[in-house]
């Protein structure tokens, strides 16, 4: 059998960090984790570039046009959604999702999800480092490894046909 994962050494990795506005007392945190987490993985600071857009639904299509730029080895969307009165949380939440997963099965990099869906923005902030760890930290560790797993993927040998 051939195992192949993917490592968390990050050196020589060009990661995308996209990043929401709307919740920014949340969003920033979860920047600040992923962008630490690169770093201590590896990645240089010029190798981080930061794209921010108006929201969390907004994400994914920013998303889709830096990973389809070729410039990157990953991309991670930082968001954040809460809960309000309104079924509008719903709405964006699943559409987000949905953009992030749709961008990750298109992409030739490693995409990796790192948007809250909170009742309050209490849990929002504990998840963006107060109590629950750092989700943008952990989303930057699964774009680091994804990425790996991916460039030894690509070195497979094709299979050998019955000549």
């Amino acid at each position: 059998m051939n195992f192949y994962e993917g490592s968390l050494v990050a050196t020589g990795l060009k990661v995308g960090l996209v990043v929401a506005r709307f919740n920014s007392l949340v969003t920033e945190q979860l920047l600040l984790g992923a962008a630490d987490v690169l770093r201590r993985h590896g990645v240089k600071d010029a190798d981080i570039d930061v794209f921010r857009c108006p929201g969390t639904f907004e994400l994914s299509s920013l998303l889709r046009r830096v990973a389809r730029s070729g410039r990157y080895d990953a991309v991670v969307a930082l968001g954040a959604v809460i809960r309000g009165g309104t079924p509008h949380f719903e709405y964006v939440a699943g559409e987000a999702t949905k953009g992030v997963a749709q961008v990750a099965l298109e992409a030739e990099c490693a995409v990796s999800m790192g948007i809250l869906t909170c009742d309050t923005m209490e849990q929002a902030l504990e998840r963006a480092g107060v109590k629950a760890g750092n989700k943008g930290a952990e989303a930057a560790v699964a774009a680091i490894e994804q990425a790996n797993v991916l460039r030894e993927a690509g070195k497979v040998p094709s299979p050998r046909r019955a000549e």
